[in-house]
């Protein structure tokens, strides 16, 4: 007889330490794999998601940098066209516009003005979004001014496992890629197979990073959302559960590319739409998936698609971070009006 061994089970890990187990990961198969940004060395970042890593990987792979977030961009895009692929932390969301002019003039276009002779493929980390009862420039959530950047992959988990995987796959992409992290989520348990191969083909990293995927089924309305307010859409379908209302739950996983496809898909079976993001309503990601959802679907649609977001205001003082935030009741209220014609 011949002895077995079983497959590792998945393991219970927090959002930032399955990025975290995906930067060793990238790290430990590519040696041009290197961390940037400001405190990420023997502190482990703010959100101690690089914890240990400057240990295992050295200074030269971990690099601490100056506060100077124009810099940590610039050297990385040198870096990337000297052969590295440099992942670049931004400790807040708010603090990325010193690098704003280095990411939107020279990272999105360089592999454009050459006709793809030069790529960059810099990743850019970013912490975002509320939740959190931060100070000011601390609860940001930038993502509309990134997608509106042609030449920018813009992504963003909502599960740990999601994390692991979707980091990896960024470092793998020939394109520059912003990569959302809720912060707020962070801390948040969720099953990882750290063991597990993650498809790092050209589909994967090109195709596969911003597959959108349906979270919970329904046949009543569809939710549609992604990073940290998917939490917020699933608790809203166990809500309206209780009620007898079947919603469906709609992870973009990506904000540009948007995954179309598949939202319309969903939509096309339910009939009505709401899209829900933490950022501003006003010109916000919601708007285009909206508009491209009313122009595939129009004629399956039995109410107008609705968005709930931020407001168009500068983020407010914690103490009133709740009432900014697009939480349960809103999203339910929504629900309640698209239901109603």
């Amino acid at each position: 007889m011949t002895a077995t061994t079983a497959a590792p089970a998945p393991t219970a890990l927090p959002m930032a330490r399955a990025i975290n187990a995906g930067l060793r990961a990238a790290m430990r198969r590519d040696d041009r794999v290197l961390l940037m940004g400001e405190d990420i060395g023997p502190l482990g970042g703010v959100f101690r998601v690089t914890d240990g890593l400057q240990k295992e990987f050295g200074r030269d792979r971990v690099v601490d940098t100056p506060l100077a977030e124009s810099g940590i961009i610039g050297t990385a895009i040198g870096l990337a066209m000297a052969g590295y692929r440099p992942v670049c932390e931004i400790q807040f969301d708010g603090f990325v516009f010193p690098g704003f002019d280095q990411i939107t003039t020279q990272l999105a276009k360089l592999s454009y003005r050459t006709q793809g002779r030069v790529q960059v493929p810099v990743v850019v980390r970013i912490p975002y979004g509320g939740g959190i009862r931060s100070i000011e420039h601390h609860s940001e959530s930038p993502e509309a001014l990134f997608a509106h950047t042609a030449g920018l992959r813009v992504v963003t988990p909502a599960t740990s496992a999601d994390a692991f995987t979707m980091v990896q796959q960024a470092i793998a992409s020939p394109d520059p890629v912003i990569f959302l992290e809720p912060k707020a989520r962070y801390w948040e348990r969720g099953e990882v197979d750290v063991e597990a191969p993650v498809d790092l083909g050209e589909a994967a990293v090109t195709t596969g990073l911003h597959t959108a995927r349906v979270v919970r089924p329904g046949r009543d309305a569809t939710l549609a959302g992604y990073g940290p307010t998917v939490k917020t859409l699933l608790a809203a379908a166990q809500a309206a559960a209780a009620e007898g209302a079947e919603l469906e739950v709609v992870d973009l996983r990506s904000v540009s590319p948007l995954d179309v496809d598949t939202v319309a898909a969903s939509v096309r079976r339910t009939g009505r739409l709401v899209v829900a993001h933490e950022a501003p309503m006003f010109f916000g990601a919601g708007a285009e998936l909206a508009a491209r959802v009313t122009e595939e679907c129009f004629y399956h649609l039995e109410a107008p698609v609705l968005r709930v977001g931020g407001f168009h205001t500068p983020y407010p003082a914690s103490a009133f971070e709740e009432e900014y935030l697009p939480g349960l009741d809103r999203v339910l209220d929504a629900v309640d009006r698209t239901l109603a014609y």
